[in-house]
């Protein structure tokens, strides 16, 4: 698999990465066994950027990964990140909260050093240069790689550049959600590289999108705004028309939603998360999919500002 670099810094990933946050919450139950399995079978067709965090399931997730990833460790980047307190999902990012989670998730990971570490959400409580601060002397003594911000705005961006280098923004970014678009000549000013995660719009661009009753209680998409009663079924021509043109490229619309970031920036990474090995396998092949000019005004046509309704 081509690879691409994010940042300044050195931080080079596949082109397509790996997020495994519905491994752990957010997306009804999971069968270890079988994530592990989907885990495994990225990093066998090329993936090497694995993505967690401390809130999926509260160190579950990081676990898992960890399991999942230790017979090739020294040949993948793990991303987690920090930010909020269990169980309500308060922001904290104090400098001590942040020392206890990034100690927290090397053990949860079971590796020495974190490569790419997150702040997962703006804490209004504590400066940014703060925040940054502390995470420039986890870098300082061997505990991380690389920094990144997620979930944040441009204002803070350039901030917390200023105090130490910025290699990766992390923000929600696909067909349907066009909000993080305006940070995009920031961070090209700045030489900022992007993760884009949830890039089939929490499963509206899988292929296999159900109406919101069909999900459990607990599920993220019941408070997606995509899913509502007076927005699915715009959201749902949205889909057949991608799904139309993605016939037409002998691809699915996952390969397409996939391929359409790829193709919008070379410092774009998404990071679907499928548990699924056969899924991960279809998405992963978005990687060869080429898309046209004529091909990504069609898109644009279809879904000019993204989805109908709210991400959240």
């Amino acid at each position: 698999m081509q690879t691409r670099t994010l940042g300044r810094r050195g931080l080079t990933v596949s082109v397509i990465g790996y997020g495994a946050m519905g491994t752990a919450t957010g997306y009804g139950p999971a069968d270890d066994t079988e994530s592990i399995a989907a885990i495994r079978r990225a990093h066998e067709l090329g993936v090497t950027h694995f993505d967690t965090a401390e809130m999926y399931g509260w160190g579950q997730g990081e676990q898992l990964l960890g399991h999942a990833l230790a017979p090739i460790r020294d040949h993948v980047t793990i991303a987690t990140k920090f930010g909020f307190t269990a169980p309500g999902f308060a922001p904290n990012s104090s400098p001590d909260h942040v020392r206890e989670v990034v100690d927290n998730s090397l053990r949860n990971l079971g590796i020495d050093v974190i490569d790419v570490l997150y702040q997962h959400i703006n804490d209004p409580a504590v400066p940014v240069e703060e925040v940054v601060g502390v995470m420039g002397e986890l870098v300082e003594t061997g505990k991380v790689k690389y920094l990144g911000l997620s979930n944040t705005d441009a204002d803070n961006i350039r901030r917390a550049h200023a105090v130490h280098p910025i290699s990766v923004l992390q923000a929600e970014y696909s067909i349907l959600a066009h909000d993080s678009e305006p940070f995009l000549p920031v961070i090209e000013e700045l030489g900022i590289g992007f993760v884009a995660y949830s890039p089939l719009a929490r499963g509206f661009l899988s292929g296999a999108v159900k109406p919101r009753t069909e999900y459990a209680a607990d599920d993220f998409r019941q408070r997606v705004g995509w899913w509502a009663p007076e927005n699915f079924d715009a959201n749902i021509e949205i889909v057949d028309q991608l799904t139309e043109l993605a016939t037409q490229k002998g691809a699915t619309l996952s390969q397409l939603a996939l391929a359409w970031l790829l193709s919008k920036k070379d410092y774009i990474v998404p990071i679907p998360g499928s548990r699924n090995p056969s899924r991960v396998t279809q998405n992963i092949a978005a990687a060869d999919l080429t898309l046209t000019a004529e091909d990504l005004d069609v898109i644009d046509r279809i879904a000019p500002k993204g989805g109908i309704g709210s991400r959240w």
